[in-house]
């Protein structure tokens, strides 16, 4: 049974009591474990471990630097379009915007690439396009990773979810990672986020994990949007989705995010649940006590201080001077953002931050052997 049936097998409101009925000595159990079932993951993730970040931090710290080092991951996005056929209510893509749409062509693309080179030593790059497959399909996407290919070691992306076939054509282009983010789990409220468009189908979305697992893609990404709807549940199911790829795709490299919602273009939608900092701190070390291999993402959406106060608690990825406008880093400059980026640093600003708390950045894909730093 597939990922797409068994999460029709879940009761959102029982796992929500789950983990609201979690104990400090449930917490404590957790702790003293050395491998973490989902129920301990729970607790991690439960209320009453928000007294226990102290020890959460300290578990984090120790099992990071056991895994990856001294070393942060850095890395950075290259927006090719922002034409979409989706209206999620969150993003600043949304169909219904009354915004100037733009698909880079080959000669601009290019000019991002060479901004990009100029302002660091990026040798992993992600490229996002939205969701408009019949403008920007996936011969589109092939092209834009054959033609940034020569620049980079890594190339990841951030796409409409694809066809198995697709992912293996994109694979043998040079593709090494794919993020698709399920935004929530939640499938009874799904469609109040992603009322048209293909982002609408649920299942369509959530089966291209396995899909990508079957066609070898050698890393993916999950997320979840906190904003939607109960981030405890929401990343409680990820955490059943991570395991079940794991078992299933074994000799696939995984990697989380869990970004939280920004301003952006549009009709004003607000979030729904607010994540203090502490929170996202407590998600953070309870997801690297569950899995000391995972990759954890942590982008511009959040501020400065925070993303400093997390090198080296659990956080093994951040991008740097990031655009999220297509052509924002040389042929625009000043086209509509997806969201307002919080952290605005230049990559070298954020890299003396990583360097003064004692650590260094890796500028390409670990998972692929392709370290270096600097």
């Amino acid at each position: 049974m597939n990922f797409t049936e068994q999460i029709n097998e879940y009761d959102w409101e029982a796992i929500r009591s789950r983990i609201y009925a979690k104990t400090s000595g449930d917490v404590e159990l957790a702790l003293g474990k050395d491998r973490r079932s989902i129920e301990d993951f729970m607790a991690l993730v439960s209320p009453a471990a928000q007294a226990y970040l102290e020890p959460l931090a300290a578990l984090s710290k120790k099992y990071t630097q056991q895994r990856f080092g001294n070393t942060v991951q850095l890395y950075i996005p290259l927006y090719l379009t922002n034409s979409c056929m989706n209206h999620c209510v969150y993003c600043g893509f949304n169909h219904n915007n009354d915004i100037q749409r733009i698909i880079l062509t080959d000669e601009q693309i290019l000019r991002e690439v060479e901004a990009i080179k100029r302002i660091g030593s990026f040798q992993h790059i992600l490229l996002v396009t939205g969701e408009n497959p019949r403008d920007a399909g996936v011969d589109y996407i092939e092209n834009a990773i054959r033609l940034v290919k020569p620049h980079f070691s890594s190339i990841s992306i951030e796409v409409q979810p694809l066809k198995e076939a697709e992912y293996r054509q994109l694979s043998e282009a040079g593709l090494n990672a794919v993020y698709c983010y399920q935004e929530t789990y939640n499938k009874a409220r799904y469609r109040i986020y992603h009322p048209k468009g293909m982002k609408s189908k649920f299942d369509w979305r959530l089966g291209s994990f396995d899909r990508m697992g079957k066609a070898g893609v050698h890393k993916v990404g999950l997320g979840v949007l906190i904003g939607l709807e109960d981030w405890r549940t929401d990343v409680t199911v990820m955490a059943m989705h991570l395991r079940y790829l794991q078992k299933e795709y074994w000799q696939t490299r995984y990697s989380i995010s869990f970004p939280r919602m920004r301003p952006h273009e549009g009709e004003g939608f607000r979030a729904n649940v607010i994540m203090s900092d502490s929170e996202l701190a407590q998600l953070i070390f309870a997801y690297r006590l569950f899995d000391r291999d995972i990759e954890i993402a942590l982008s511009t959406r959040e501020r400065k201080a925070f993303r400093d106060g997390m090198v080296g608690l659990g956080v093994t990825s951040l991008s740097a001077g990031s655009k999220t406008d297509p052509g924002g880093y040389a042929v625009y400059r000043s086209a509509p953002e997806q969201f307002a980026v919080n952290d605005s640093r230049t990559p070298a600003e954020v890299l003396a931050s990583i360097r003064k708390q004692g650590y260094e950045a890796v500028w390409k894909d670990w998972d692929l052997g392709l370290q270096e730093q600097v």
